[in-house]
């Protein structure tokens, strides 16, 4: 058994002098404008509003297959000189991280590593659910957690259209999940806070098995460990994204109507948690362009009323 130490985790980046500095450099930039590039043929229509929770997990997965073609189809972007002719993005599954940036000639031969998740943004929990248990000293200093926000088109339906993602450092995410786990236990009075880490042959970067060199917590009823969106770890990117507006209406607002669809199966239950709804969503515009907002709350009444006819 081994505690995390209380002291908080420090950020620590790639060296600039690192000789493959420019192009992880690069590939980050990438990553961050993903949106402006990505462009999906798939398109979903006639899918009951209650199930599209189903489909959204099926398509993250289609999603970050597509994210790791875009990245190769990119190379102008990340090597103009063809300095990495012999690299590319290989995706990989049931180990960490998803996609290697690798010599394609050898391919022990790894330069960085990105964990990519796609979060289908009106999803059940409101925020991303998966969980990241991978040892800290399994995580390459320049590997990279990427978490991709995705929704429909036209919201109950179209093709994905992606967001702007959260980037953070896996060693980093690592070592606060850990961090946070133990002390946010002993701040409750809970007396299991202990982690149990994977043997040390297994706490090296790009292991051959995710379960092999994943830690492991005690007291662990709720199978709650690893998931870092309940760690503070990416609270300002998931108020960025709740606060846009998508076709007029803000994106937290949308959270409750599919939390409502989700939750209520009678029609008298889902008119009453409506009505509360859209009073809230009043009190929170009231003051501020009331004229364009009662527009918007027309615009989003009428959509309900249709999605919530169509629902069995």
């Amino acid at each position: 058994m081994q505690n995390t130490p209380n002291t908080t985790p420090a950020r620590q980046m790639p060296d600039p002098d690192w000789e493959h500095y420019e192009v992880w450099k690069k590939v980050y930039e990438l990553l961050d404008s993903l949106p402006n590039y990505f462009n999906s043929e798939i398109v979903i229509r006639g899918i009951n509003v209650t199930d599209i929770f189903s489909v959204g997990g099926m398509l993250s997965t289609v999603i970050e297959s597509q994210i790791v073609n875009i990245l190769n189809k990119l190379r102008d972007n990340w090597d103009k000189d063809n300095r990495y002719f012999n690299f590319s993005f290989i995706r990989q599954s049931q180990t960490f991280p998803d996609i290697l940036f690798a010599n394609t000639q050898k391919q022990d031969e790894v330069l960085f590593g990105i964990e990519l998740k796609a979060w289908y943004v009106f999803s059940k929990e409101s925020e991303p659910s998966f969980r990241f248990t991978v040892d800290p000293d399994a995580c390459g200093r320049a590997d990279l957690l990427v978490v991709t926000p995705w929704l429909l088109s036209d919201v109950v339906a179209g093709s994905p259209v992606l967001m702007s993602p959260y980037i953070e450092l896996s060693r980093f995410a690592a070592e606060y999940r850990n961090y946070y786990w133990v002390n946010s236990r002993e701040a409750t009075g809970l007396r299991s806070t202990s982690i149990t880490r994977p043997p040390v042959e297994f706490r090296h970067p790009y292991p051959k098995s995710k379960t092999e060199s994943s830690d492991k917590a005690e007291g662990d009823k709720g199978n709650n460990f690893g998931r870092i969106a309940r760690s503070g770890l990416l609270n300002d990117f998931l108020v960025k994204v709740k606060s846009l507006d998508y076709l007029g209406v803000r994106v937290s607002h949308w959270m409750r109507f599919f939390k409502v669809m989700s939750e209520n199966r009678t029609s008298l239950e889902i008119d009453a948690a409506m009505e509360t709804m859209l009073e809230n969503i009043k009190k929170e515009v009231a003051g501020t362009e009331l004229s364009e907002h009662k527009i918007i709350l027309k615009q989003l009444v009428e959509t309900l009323k249709e999605l919530i006819e169509k629902t069995p």
